[in-house]
């Protein structure tokens, strides 16, 4: 299958890098200069930490690590396979792969302020032999084609206009059998809006999300086949309940939550009314979250 062209023009590209980066415009500071200062006010050396001091800033997906590695288990993810990391933000789930699973992974995100980050960050907790990070377009990815075992996404599509075009270049990028290990928000049943900002758009125009039916033609379209299909939206609903309440919680609970370096730091101070409104459009039934594998079928 060829190469799919770049999806993204420079005015989706920017308002993606704006959003994602939204705290840096606010404050004129870049996010590693600002990432950095916030681990030395915690009393941590910024180049040497570990993946637990890390864990604030890079599982930016429902679940954190903990749904990262239910996923892994999920696709079978075996030592030594090689791994592309769609949408891989600042790394986490990327180091999270290569320290407990044994893989050697390559990010990609079209944010340049991200990929960084999670060079930085990989370099900071040991992991820089076994993570690789490049800013790309997901539709157009600069690798060789055959480089990967898995092709792993949690929670990125919804930010794509034209999906198809980005399952072409995973085709292209997968060995014959290959797997594609996705976690994924997707439009619920409930018609009604969005409640905005959420964390991955502050506008309509920016969210992207596809219901269960679609993604699961696009995929086979691509030439996926399904292995494993759960929804896990309940799950996901009982974990941002969570996380709400101690982003509201007693002013000490706040502080102990921001010892170190949190989403804030990433999206603005309005990340806790992102997490409030994706809570509650998860209630509401008008976003749902998958987590699957598929398998590359016959060329």
């Amino acid at each position: 299958m060829p190469t799919a062209r770049s999806e993204m023009t420079p005015e989706h590209a920017g308002r993606l890098n704006a959003h994602y980066d939204a705290a840096s415009a606010h404050e004129g500071q870049p996010l590693l200069a600002r990432l950095r200062e916030a681990f030395l006010a915690a009393g941590h050396d910024p180049e040497h930490l570990s993946l637990d001091d890390v864990a604030g800033i890079d599982q930016l997906h429902l679940g954190g690590r903990s749904a990262s590695r239910a996923l892994a288990a999920l696709g079978g993810l075996e030592k030594g396979e090689r791994v592309l990391d769609v949408g891989c933000g600042t790394g986490g789930t990327s180091r999270l792969l290569a320290a407990e699973f044994g893989c050697d992974v390559a990010g990609v995100d079209i944010t340049a302020s991200f990929i960084e980050v999670a060079s930085w960050l990989s370099a900071a907790t040991g992991l820089a032999k076994h993570t690789h990070f490049l800013c790309a377009d997901a539709a157009s990815v600069p690798l060789t084609a055959d480089s990967f075992e898995v092709v792993w996404c949690q929670h990125a599509l919804m930010n794509m206009p034209q999906v198809p075009r980005v399952l072409a270049e995973w085709h292209r990028l997968l060995v014959p059998g290959g797997r594609v290990l996705l976690h994924e928000v997707v439009a619920g049943d409930n018609p009604a809006p969005l409640t905005l900002p959420v964390p991955w758009a502050r506008t309509p125009d920016t969210s992207h999300l596809r219901n269960r039916q679609q993604l699961e033609r696009a995929m086979a379209l691509a030439g996926f086949e399904p292995l494993s299909i759960e929804d896990v939206t309940q799950a996901a609903l009982a974990w941002r309940q969570e996380h709400s309440r101690c982003e509201s919680g007693p002013g000490e609970t706040r502080q102990q939550a921001s010892a170190l370096p949190g989403p804030t730091l990433i999206f603005g101070s309005d990340f806790v009314q992102m997490g409030r409104n994706l809570r509650d459009n998860l209630a509401a039934g008008k976003v749902r979250v998958l987590q699957g594998v598929w398998r590359l079928g016959h060329r």
